[in-house]
Parts: C-alpha cells; sequence; structure tokens
C-alpha cells in the first residue's frame, strides 16, 4: 500500500519544502500552483530575471522553470543559477511545450534533473517533485554529515568556510553588512586539566549549544573553528 501523500519521507525537513515556479504565461503559472499548493511554500517568478533575484534571496529547494521565456530563456537562467555559489546546487526541472528527443536531451545536458511536457499532467508534476525533493533532501543530509563538528554538533571548519564565501558574496551583491562574533571559552585549558577532557568535551558542547539556541535568523551559522566558536 502506498504511503499517504502528506506523510514525510525520510531526510524531509519538518519544514514545507520550498518551490520557484518560473513561467513567463501567468495562466500556466496558475496551473503549477493548483498542482502544488498546500504541501510546499510557493514563490512564482514571471521572467528570468526575476527567478534569479527570488532564488538568489529565497533559496528554494526545487526550481520548475519553463523552457521558453521573453529575455532570458530556460537554459539561460539555469546558466546563471549554477554561476552562483549559493543556487549552483539546486535542482532545476524544465518544463515546456517543446516536446521530442532533442529538447529533452539538450534539458538534461544543460544541467536538469528532469523534464516535464505541457501541458502538465498534475499527478506526474508531484509525484516528480516529490522524488527530486527526497533525493535533494538525502544529499542535504549526507552533505551535512560531513559539514558538522563531532564533538559539539554545530557546523565545522569546512562548513564555515565555505558559508563564509557564500555570506560575503551575498554581502557585496546586496550591500548589506556581515557579522562575525569570535567567542574564546576563557581559562579553557586550565579547566581541561583539572577537570578531565570529559568535563572539557562537556564544556564545549553546553557553550555550543547556548550559542545554537540564540541564533535567530535562518541564515546565522554557529561553527566550531578549532577550538573558538564562530557565528556568522
Amino acid at each position: 500500500m502506498a504511503a499517504p501523500e502528506h506523510t514525510l519521507p525520510p531526510a524531509w525537513p519538518a519544514r514545507k519544502p520550498r518551490l520557484l515556479l518560473v513561467d513567463d504565461q501567468p495562466v500556466q503559472l496558475q496551473v503549477l500552483y493548483r498542482a502544488l499548493a498546500g504541501e510546499y511554500q510557493l514563490f512564482m517568478a514571471t521572467g528570468g530575471e526575476q527567478a534569479l533575484k527570488v532564488a538568489s534571496e529565497q533559496l528554494p529547494d526545487l526550481i520548475l522553470l519553463d523552457v521558453v521565456m521573453d529575455g532570458l530563456d530556460g537554459f539561460e537562467v539555469l546558466a546563471r543559477l549554477r554561476q552562483q555559489r549559493e543556487t549552483a546546487d539546486i535542482p532545476v526541472i524544465f518544463v515546456t511545450a517543446h516536446g521530442g528527443g532533442d529538447i529533452e536531451t539538450r534539458c538534461l545536458e544543460a544541467g536538469a534533473v528532469d523534464f516535464i511536457s505541457k501541458p502538465i499532467n498534475p499527478s506526474v508534476v508531484r509525484a516528480r517533485v516529490r522524488t527530486h525533493l527526497t533525493l535533494k533532501f538525502q544529499s542535504d543530509l549526507l552533505r551535512a554529515l560531513a559539514y558538522v563538528d563531532g564533538l559539539t554538533g554545530v557546523a565545522n571548519r569546512r562548513q564555515f568556510d565555505q558559508r563564509l564565501a557564500i555570506e560575503w558574496a551575498r554581502a557585496q551583491r546586496h550591500g548589506t553588512a556581515l557579522s562575525l562574533i569570535l567567542v574564546d571559552v576563557d581559562h579553557f585549558k586550565a579547566y581541561n586539566d583539572h577537570y578531565g577532557h570529559q568535563a572539557g568535551d562537556d564544556a564545549l558542547r553546553r557553550v555550543a549549544a547556548c550559542l545554537r539556541e540564540h541564533v535567530r535568523r535562518s541564515t546565522d551559522v554557529v561553527a566550531r573553528y578549532g577550538r573558538p566558536a564562530h557565528i556568522i
């Protein structure tokens, strides 16, 4: 028996997945919206430039992208998404009225994860969206395990370096401030020597947990950078 559609597959986040729907025809956007509304948090764009802006600001989990649009077409949008660090790994499904093996091959070679023909079948769209979100979240989980500090559970040095580069580029692009807090635990060596390494490890975990509890924005990160911890 198939699992109910509302049941979250393993590795899915507790929040609603974010989808960006891109089509320069409002009627087509409404068709996609009706097919996907309710289960997902939906963002919409009616052109390539707007799609790039929304993708950069909202960082959707998946993008359904029309191929033929005025201005930037779908291939140009996908190429520019791949050039930006923060959007480079967002999976893209092309949606187009132009069928045939040649266009499908071109879509996949351009880097799309799938191809859906118009007029869309809502059941097919929902099934493919769910499949690619599951693959995306599984990849995210595996990636996250490689970017987590084993002792404290916060981001490790590798993730800190990558997120710093992303946030630095975002701040430059939007002309906004970037804040970093460096936290050092005073007299930690003396504490470690006196109470032992196990107590020292527990102290670091408690400090990291306290810092993480006070993070409010989704873009903020607590990371262990050697012995200190940082917040971006």
